[in-house]
Order: C-alpha cells, then sequence, then structure tokens
C-alpha cells in the first residue's frame, strides 16, 4: 500500500511503514456518524481523517494537522480537486515566516518538492476558497503531529488514494475538541 508509485512522469518514493505508528496506516475501521456515506470528517485532535463508508464503516488515515490557532474548525465542500498541483504559500504565512516562504511569493511547480504532494482537495465554504487544503506531502514524519500552516496532510499514497475515491462535491466535517473521539467503535 506504501510501495513506490508510477504517477504519470512521476515515481512517488515507497514510505517506510516501519517509521510510521501503526494507528497512522490506511485502514477500515468500525465508525458510527451522522454524516452520511461519502461525507470526510476530520478529527484534528485524534489526527484522524474518516471517509464515511456504508454500514457503520469509514476508510481511516493518520494526518498531519495545524499548529494551534492555526486551524480549520467547521463544514466546506471540495469545489476542486488537483492532481500535482502548484503551490503558493498564503500572505499570513509570509508575514509569519518571510525568511522560509518570502522567496515561494511566487509560487512553486507541482512535483516531489512541492508541499502539496500529489493531490490536493480544495476547501470551500459558501462558494469562497478558503485557503485550507486536504493534501499530500513531502514530509511523511509530518503525519500524526501538529506542524502544518492549517492545511490537513496526508502521504502521498494516500491522498491518492483519498482523491480517486471522493468527487468534487464532496462535503467535509472538520471537527472540534468536544467532538473529538466520537465516532470510531
Amino acid at each position: 500500500m506504501y510501495a513506490a508509485v508510477q504517477d504519470g512522469d512521476t515515481v512517488v518514493p515507497a514510505v517506510d511503514v516501519s517509521k510510521l505508528d501503526p494507528k497512522n496506516i490506511r485502514q477500515v475501521v468500525e465508525y458510527r456518524t451522522k454524516y452520511p456515506p461519502g461525507t470526510i470528517v476530520v478529527d484534528p485532535h485524534a489526527r484522524f481523517l474518516y471517509l464515511v463508508m456504508e454500514g457503520d464503516k469509514a476508510m481511516r488515515y493518520g494526518v498531519g494537522v495545524a499548529k494551534a490557532g492555526l486551524e480549520f474548525e467547521g463544514e466546506a465542500d471540495i469545489a476542486r480537486k488537483g492532481r500535482w498541483p502548484g503551490w503558493v504559500p498564503t500572505p499570513n504565512m509570509i508575514e509569519r515566516d518571510p525568511d522560509r516562504y518570502g522567496p515561494l511569493a511566487g509560487g512553486m511547480e507541482g512535483g516531489l518538492r512541492n508541499p502539496l504532494g500529489a493531490r490536493a482537495l480544495y476547501l470551500y465554504k459558501n462558494g469562497q476558497d478558503t485557503l485550507y487544503r486536504i493534501h499530500g506531502t513531502n514530509e511523511p514524519w509530518s503525519i500524526g503531529k501538529s506542524v502544518s500552516s492549517g492545511c490537513i496532510r496526508l502521504l502521498n499514497q494516500d491522498i491518492i488514494d483519498l482523491h480517486r475515491r471522493v468527487p468534487k462535491g464532496s462535503r467535509v466535517v472538520v471537527l472540534g475538541p468536544n467532538e473529538s473521539g466520537q465516532g470510531e467503535i
């Protein structure tokens, strides 16, 4: 599941699963929720993303999440899906860390070095881009940690899998701390 993957002209490197916490490996789990199948439920406090399935099941993915104070909470829709997307740091990222992000203000083409990884799901609320994404990462060590500038990151193999499973228009629910840990049985 985490072997090297040929994706068009790019080879996504294998992930050494011996370095992953076993709970962060993609797996089907028992999951009861009020949300219908096809909904993506993100529990940033538990560091999991669930794709709700039929029969009280969900595909669970380990995720890296935002640093405190930078997180998205609430509901959104996937209005756009990208393969090997380009990336531009937000103005807030440049302001917080100008030495790191300032040189990238003009953007970066998609590819293995790009922080969005192999795929991105763009979250919109009321027709407006939230600037938050569910995306891959070129930093597998970050899965299960709170390190991002707001986005939800998955291993590249996992975002390729999720990207294939969800259509544009899919609903995304990001749980708050009071809802964390509910659903998985």
